[in-house]
């Protein structure tokens, strides 16, 4: 078999497994919104989604259309596109680190992230999100900039990285702790709390056209440097013999990772495994 049939043949298997996961996808942010305290039938799901898009006139119950479009939905697709932000983000760190347990949560960035985004509803300085994606990609790159610090840049080892990543983390969640504890509002101070926990409960389709957009460019660039991604994963040298700008390209991807990351945090709180796991 020649290169270019082998070549063919990757290519349609990879189209066939992305059409599938797609289907999957679409399947399991179905069951999602059709499950919960008022249960949906699951066709009812359907026809709010295209009556909504304009594909059908399907006459439906008026409560089932406004829980599905104005609330259920917007969680479902905001939690999907975390979960891909995530993975993305795993895969652009365990490549430049080299190592298959870096990953946001682990390196600290999530902490730092969480610090920012805690900051800026503390200090009064907003609440929305876009104040805290920008709050908590400040915190995220100060993380980052942190872990660099302590492993000497690039000639840190592994092991060092993820001890420094485990620093981080516990700095940023002693100074998201502390900011917590001085906040003048009880009230303010347990809602914090509530959102470090993890929750999808307050996001609506402004969050979701927010999340969207950036796990979509953070996409776009990890694909532009694909290439460059393949070489990392065998040391800067071998990125630098093939005319990679291994500086300028490894901030580029960091500071990708850290929006990524930055923009998921400020939505639904802190979350670990994710980018972890499915990357490997």
């Amino acid at each position: 078999m020649s290169v270019a049939a082998i070549e063919t043949r990757r290519s349609i298997l990879l189209t066939g497994w992305c059409v599938l996961a797609a289907i999957v996808l679409a399947l399991v942010i179905a069951v999602g919104v059709s499950v919960g305290e008022l249960a949906i039938p699951l066709q009812n799901v359907f026809y709010a989604i295209s009556n909504r898009t304009g594909l059908t006139a399907e006459p439906l119950n008026r409560i089932y259309e406004s829980v599905i479009w104005d609330f259920r939905l917007s969680r479902a697709l905001v939690a999907a596109c975390c979960g891909a932000g995530l993975a993305i983000c795993g895969v652009v760190l365990q490549s430049l680190l080299k190592n298959a347990l870096a990953e946001p949560y682990v390196l600290g960035v999530s902490a730092g992230a969480s610090t920012g985004a805690v900051s800026i509803v503390v200090l009064g300085l907003g609440a929305g999100a876009i104040s805290l994606s920008a709050g908590a990609f400040a915190g995220a790159f100060a993380a980052f900039a942190f872990v660099a610090l302590l492993t000497n840049g690039a000639r840190g080892g592994n092991e060092r990285t993820i001890l420094a990543g485990v620093a981080a983390s516990q700095l940023f969640n002693a100074i998201t702790a502390y900011t917590i504890s001085t906040s003048a509002s009880a009230q303010q101070a347990r809602d914090v709390m509530f959102w470090l926990l993890g929750s999808f409960s307050g996001v609506r389709w402004p969050e979701f056209q927010l999340v969207i957009v950036v796990v979509l460019a953070g996409l776009a660039v990890c694909l532009w440097y694909a290439r460059a991604l393949d070489a990392f994963t065998f040391g800067d040298d071998a990125a630098a013999s093939l005319e990679i700008a291994v500086p300028r390209v490894r901030l580029i991807l960091f500071t990708t990772a850290a929006l990524i990351t930055a923009t998921i945090v400020s939505m639904a709180g802190s979350i670990g495994f994710v980018g972890l796991v499915v990357p490997t």
